[in-house]
Formats: structure tokens, C-alpha cells, sequence
């Protein structure tokens, strides 16, 4: 408990606030409001060094925690590429149709889980639900180990798209009570790259994992399930005693003691609840008008075709990736292994230009700029000649890694420009569900009849890149007229105008006239 002594010491003022924030704390007033978070004062003072304490506190204790969650989850999504150039298609006696249709099947029950995992999310809490969810896919991944056809198959990648799909969309919102918003995109950029590390090390494990070939009867691929899985169920243990409730609830578990003291516990909240007020009821559950002002939002709308146009080049070009490097005269091991470099280059591309993005404050030409990149490596892998050296070929692989990936980014390009937090929860898992349900086309472009050099699959992701530049592009300057239309009419009012719009107006969040979007 703080003593009264205590708390004068370090909570002497009010803080600042502006009109729309007076009307913020006073709707969410009431130590009885469930609704509200804990660790909040608005009278509470500290230092720009306390408050870089307390952030790299956050870097170094939670988010490692987070980063090595979806290092498992991509590990486990990464695994079926290499059981395919492993020869997981020869041993259960299908080809690639079958693995196409089950990534389409896949894409649709993974996004469904995904709008579903933002909800239950808010509704259990991050902290509970992500570790039951590594745990649920740790078992369905480890079940693959012990499939022997189709139908098996088919049925694992059900129950794993169902397991995995709601982790993402969960993490996103535990994240946003720890961090602030100009802060989120460099931490996204952190946890998409860990996903392009462990991708690399993915094709590692695998170049050793398949050489097991034969042991205790099994195949190398099955092994690569196996091994995965147990390294699964055995984290989700882990991060069920080591995830923090919230920022001022950090005692207990694996962190005995806690990793903020009280006043960290305060500032931690606080800062956050500063940037945004909106997070001071971030433990609000979702309503049906939440739902309902998130698939009717047209800035919504623009934010999901980026995501379903612009990330489908990747579903072909990473489940086919070592088979293409295969197809270059390259063995299946050394294959499987090159595909690290391809990983590691683009998590060091997607950090630099994410943290840049963050720095400056501009997205939209940053993900056009990306984009252009993207194309300039596919119209290389396309049009290199038949006879090329391998070398030049697996180059030109790099080259198209090399694009820095802009999903992260544009997360937290659309967490930032929605309002309130129901509607954000709900756009998170729209975006996660979007990021997924492209896979139902995505899976189809890369064909057995076209390998192994995919020309007529490459031009139709030529096409995907160049609409991406243009929604990109499209974005920004929407968000640039709607701040230029809404700044005029803000503008145009008297003090009095303004005073009566903020006691009166039945706007909310990004619906309201001083709401000023970032592009």
C-alpha cells in the first residue's frame, strides 16, 4: 500500500487536459467503474527519464515474452514448407492441389478465429487466453506428426488455423495497454520480424530435422511436427505464469516480486491513458455497435484492401520457397537452409523502415515506397533468362526479401486513426482475419503446371503489387482531405461553438471534428 506521505511526493498536479479530454475522464469517472483501468491519475507528475525507465522495463521484460510467442507461432505456420520440399506431399500420396485447397480452407478459419480472438481477448483477458492458445495449436501441431493422408490433413490444418488464428489479433490489444501510439509500430515491426527470424531458423531446424529421416520408422517431416510441437506445449506453460495482467499488475507467477515498482506501475498506465484517453475504459468490452462502426467505416475499408491485396505475394512466394530455391539446381537441405537469409534480411529491412516511419511520422509513402521495391524483385525473378546462373536467380530471391514489409506499420497506421477502443478491438481483428483471408486466392497462384519457374503465377503477383502502391497512395491522401475538410469546420467555430459541439456531439473516437489523422 502507498502511504498518503508516499503519494504526495510524486502526485502534485492536474494534468493537462483540453476540452474533449475533460469529457473523457468525466464519462469514465468512478472508482467503480469497472470498465476503467487501474494505475491511472491523471494528478500524477514524473520525469521524461522516468518514463524511458519505465518503457525499456517494458522492452526488456514483456516484450521478449511476446517476441518468443510468435517466434513459436511462426515456426509452427513456417514447418508445412519445409515438410512439402521434405516430401510430405509424396508420403501421404497427393500433390500440390491438395496443399493449395487446404491453405485456401486454412486462410478462411484462421480469419474467422481471428475476428473471433480480438473479442474473446477483451473478454478474458491477453494474459489467459494467448498462453490457452499455444497450448490448443502446440497439440494440433505435434498431431501432425501422426497424419497418413488427405483426409488427415486436411483435418490437422482445420484445427491448427482455428487455434493459431486468434493469438495475433489478442497480443495486438495486450499490446496497446502497455505502449503508446507512437511507440506501437517499431514494437510491431519487432514482432513481425521475430516471425521473419524464426521463418530462418525454421529452414535451420528443418535442414537437420529432415535428415532424421527413418529414425524409429518416421519420416524427417514428421519429425519437424513432432519436435515443434513439443517445443510448443511446453512454452504455453510458460507464458501462462509469466504474462502480466496489465502494466500495473506485474506481481505473481514467474515474476515473483514484479518488474515496476508502484510508482512505475502508475507511470506505466498513466503515459499511455495521456497519449490516448480513450485507454483510460480499455478494459470495455466490445458492443454490437462497436461492430457494426467498424465494418461501415470506409478508413477501415482502405486499411483491409491494403492488407488482402499487398500481403498476397507472400503466400505463394514463402510456402514455394525452398522448392523454388530447389528448382534452381540447389539439394533439398541446402535449400531449406537458404531460405534463412531471405528471413533475416527482410526483419532487418521491416525494423529500419517501420522505426523510420515512426521517427518522422508519415506512412503512406513509406508503404508505397516498399511496394515499388517489392515489384522491382519480382520483375527480376520473372524475367531473368531460363539459362541465368543459379546464384543470380537465389538473388534475386533476396532482393524480393529485402522489401520491408509493411503490415506492421499499417496495423499501426489503422489502430491509431480508430476510435473508440470497442471499434479498435473489433478493426484489429478485421486486419488479422484480412491479413489471413487473402490465402484463399493466394494459395491458388503458384500451380503444379507452372513450376518450377511460376511465370504466369509471377505476372499475376506483379499485378497484386502494383494496386498495393496505388492503395497505399490512395490512403494517405484520404486521410490528408479529411483532416483538411474537418480542419475547416473545427476552425470555423467560436470558442463557444466548440464548447457546446463537445457537450452536445453524439460523435465518438475518429468520428469527432478535432480527431486529426495520421498519414
Amino acid at each position: 500500500m502507498t502511504t498518503a506521505t508516499q503519494q504526495e511526493s510524486w502526485i502534485t498536479a492536474d494534468a493537462p487536459k483540453t476540452g474533449k479530454d475533460e469529457i473523457s475522464l468525466q464519462d469514465s469517472a468512478g472508482s467503480n467503474d469497472i470498465t476503467r483501468v487501474e494505475g491511472y491519475d491523471e494528478k500524477l507528475e514524473y520525469s521524461e527519464e522516468e518514463e524511458r525507465q519505465v518503457r525499456r522495463l517494458i522492452d526488456t521484460r514483456l516484450m521478449p515474452w511476446i517476441l518468443f510467442s510468435t517466434f513459436i507461432l511462426n515456426i509452427d505456420r513456417t514447418n508445412l514448407s519445409n515438410a512439402i520440399a521434405g516430401g510430405l506431399p509424396k508420403t501421404l500420396g497427393f500433390n500440390n492441389t491438395v496443399i493449395n485447397n487446404a491453405g485456401s480452407m486454412y486462410a478462411v478459419i484462421f480469419s474467422s478465429a481471428a475476428i473471433l480472438g480480438s473479442i474473446l481477448g477483451k473478454y478474458f483477458g491477453p494474459h489467459r487466453f494467448i498462453p490457452f492458445l499455444v497450448l490448443s495449436w502446440g497439440i494440433v501441431t505435434l498431431g501432425h506428426g501422426f497424419i497418413h493422408n488427405a483426409t488427415d490433413f486436411y483435418i490437422a490444418r482445420f484445427f491448427i488455423a482455428l487455434t493459431e488464428g486468434g493469438v495475433i489479433p489478442a497480443t495486438l490489444i495486450y499490446l496497446g495497454s502497455f505502449y503508446k501510439k507512437n511507440e506501437l509500430a517499431t514494437r510491431l515491426s519487432w514482432f513481425w520480424g521475430v516471425q521473419s527470424v524464426a521463418s530462418a531458423i525454421s529452414g535451420l531446424m528443418a535442414s537437420g530435422l529432415l535428415q532424421m529421416e527413418g529414425v524409429s520408422g518416421l519420416q524427417g517431416w514428421r519429425w519437424l511436427f513432432i519436435v515443434d510441437g513439443i517445443i510448443t506445449i511446453s512454452s504455453a506453460f510458460i507464458f501462462a505464469y509469466i504474462l502480466p495482467k496489465s502494466p500495473f499488475h506485474t506481481k505473481g507467477g514467474l515474476n515473483f516480486g514484479g518488474w515496476l515498482n508502484e510508482k512505475q506501475g502508475y507511470i506505466a498506465v498513466t503515459r499511455v491513458v495521456r497519449d490516448d484517453l480513450l485507454k483510460l475504459n480499455y478494459n470495455i468490452k466490445v458492443q454490437w455497435t462497436d461492430i457494426y462502426q467498424a465494418l461501415t467505416d470506409i478508413r477501415v475499408w482502405g486499411h483491409l484492401l491494403i492488407t488482402i491485396v499487398g500481403l498476397t505475394p507472400g503466400i505463394p512466394f514463402g510456402t514455394y520457397l525452398p522448392s523454388i530455391i530447389n528448382g534452381f539446381g540447389y539439394n533439398v537441405y541446402i535449400s531449406n537452409a537458404l531460405t534463412a537469409p531471405n528471413y533475416i534480411l527482410g526483419f532487418i529491412s521491416m525494423a529500419l523502415m517501420t522505426a523510420h516511419s515512426d521517427r518522422v511520422g508519415e506512412r503512406g509513402f513509406h508503404g508505397a515506397l516498399s511496394y515499388t521495391w517489392h515489384l522491382i524483385g519480382f520483375l527480376l525473378l520473372e524475367f531473368l533468362p531460363d539459362n541465368s546462373p543459379k546464384a543470380l536467380f537465389y538473388i534475386s530471391t533476396l532482393i524480393i526479401s529485402l522489401s520491408p514489409l509493411t503490415h506492421p506499420m499499417n496495423i499501426a497506421w489503422l489502430t491509431e486513426n480508430t476510435a473508440p477502443i470497442g471499434k479498435r478491438t473489433v478493426s484489429s481483428g478485421l486486419v488479422i482475419a484480412a491479413a489471413n483471408i487473402y490465402g484463399i486466392w493466394a494459395n491458388q497462384i503458384y500451380q503444379p503446371w507452372d513450376a518450377p519457374r511460376y511465370h504466369v503465377g509471377n505476372f499475376i503477383i506483379l499485378g497484386f503489387l502494383f494496386t498495393t502502391i496505388l492503395l497505399f497512395i490512395n490512403q494517405k491522401f484520404l486521410y490528408v482531405r479529411y483532416n483538411k475538410s474537418r480542419g475547416e469546420l473545427w476552425a470555423a467555430k467560436s470558442e463557444a461553438e466548440k464548447e457546446d459541439y463537445n457537450a452536445t456531439t453524439s460523435h465518438k473516437g475518429s468520428e469527432r471534428l478535432d480527431f486529426v489523422f495520421k498519414h
